[in-house]
């Protein structure tokens, strides 16, 4: 099976190239977005800032289920800029003569590396260091020993959670249109790109509700 044409990929083959230019171009569209929503703010919003107040105001309700109104608040910039720039890779992806960046293994593991390393130091910073690293200990002293390298296997497995099922599922979707369009390249799509746009989405939704998770389960040790 072929590679997926891309028209960067009509400049050069090289696969850094491709993944630069398409998550730039996703930064791009992201900054512009928010430029278009913001650019003639009104008490009443319209067109773009209707659009971005009601996606933002998703995010804040998702992270208020969560940890609590003031919490998801204090949170909501880094969710709702992850969230927005996942979301639009994603969806590159399904438009032909572009490919996500996000199928690519290189910016999922970058954005969880930075989720994983936030969260421990927000966890570290609001309880303490020995407070924090305590809860991993579990409840029960003489297991200690037992808890402490499993929740320690435990939070770094996360790196995976977040990072391999976003790149696994749009890697897949990607693959899945490359075949649909060799068989069918007209009508048929029509359906898989339905799909793979919900699929952008949901991907999208899941990073931003594992980041809330993790972001809550580091400030609410105290709780266990």
């Amino acid at each position: 099976m072929g590679e997926l044409f891309t028209f960067f990929g009509l400049i050069t083959h090289d696969k850094t190239f491709i993944y630069m230019t398409h998550m730039l171009l996703s930064a791009g569209i992201a900054i512009m977005l928010v430029k278009m929503a913001m650019s003639n703010l009104q008490l009443v919003p319209r067109g773009a800032q209707n659009v971005m107040e009601a996606y933002v105001g998703g995010v804040l309700k998702m992270g208020t289920d969560v940890m609590g109104k003031e919490n998801a608040s204090r949170f909501l910039p880094l969710v709702a800029t992850i969230g927005l720039f996942v979301g639009i890779a994603n969806l590159i992806g399904v438009v032909p003569g572009f490919e996500a960046p996000t199928a690519f293994l290189e910016m999922p593991l970058t954005l969880a590396l930075s989720v994983f390393v936030y969260y421990n130091y927000v966890g570290i910073k609001e309880q303490g260091v020995i407070k924090y690293f305590k809860h991993f200990m579990g409840p029960v002293w003489w297991l200690y020993w037992l808890m402490f390298p499993i929740e320690i296997v435990s939070h770094f497995s996360r790196l995976v959670s977040l990072s391999f099922r976003l790149f696994g599922n749009v890697k897949g979707d990607d693959m899945f249109l490359m075949v649909i369009l060799m068989l069918a390249p007209w009508v048929l799509p029509m359906i898989p790109f339905a799909l793979l746009t919900f699929m952008a989405f949901l991907q999208a939704f899941i990073f931003m509700m594992l980041t809330y998770v993790y972001l809550g389960g580091a400030i609410a040790v105290d709780d266990h």
